[in-house]
């Protein structure tokens, strides 16, 4: 037991390895020509794309404004909760086009994409997005039907005779 190694330098002088000083590495902002950051955000089958640029905090969906294209409240209380989490609301112009789905589904679409445009932006707003929950892309998807049922899963009226 006296020839045992005892260090990270030992096991590497043995080994003929050299040692590399692990460092924590900070993300880079992505942007590109404009200062803009883009993300994709799905949700169902609606899929945004997402630009976000410094500015005044106009929303933009598929070139109408926020209050038109989601008329009711509850939906536009979706698109702004990355902004009051990450502590950013009205600091940011966001242009979106959103395809597919229904309007509850684009909104959560536009939603995640704004989440990720943000942490792309400025990457120290990742650990409050991520803890909200809005990076993690919401996977349930309408069930397929299946041959032999009336719907996904209901059946047909059973009838004993």
């Amino acid at each position: 037991m006296a020839d045992q190694i005892n260090t990270l330098e030992e096991l590497s002088a043995v080994a003929g390895v050299e040692t590399v000083a692990e460092e924590v590495v900070a993300h880079e902002p992505v942007r590109d020509e404009l200062g803009r950051s883009y993300a994709t955000g799905k949700r169902k089958d609606a899929v945004a794309r997402v630009w976000i640029k410094p500015g005044s905090g106009k929303v933009t969906v598929n070139g109408k404004d926020q209050d038109v294209y989601f008329a009711r409240p509850v939906l536009q209380l979706i698109l702004r909760q990355p902004m009051q989490v990450a502590g950013v609301e009205g600091e940011f112009d966001v242009v979106a086009t959103v395809k597919g789905g229904g309007l509850t589904g684009q909104a959560g679409a536009v939603k995640h994409g704004i989440s990720k445009a943000l942490q792309l932006y400025d990457p120290s707003l990742r650990g409050a997005l991520k803890a909200a929950g809005f990076l993690t892309r919401d996977s349930r998807v309408v069930e397929r039907k299946k041959y032999g049922k009336a719907k996904a899963r209901k059946s047909f009226q059973f009838s004993k005779r």
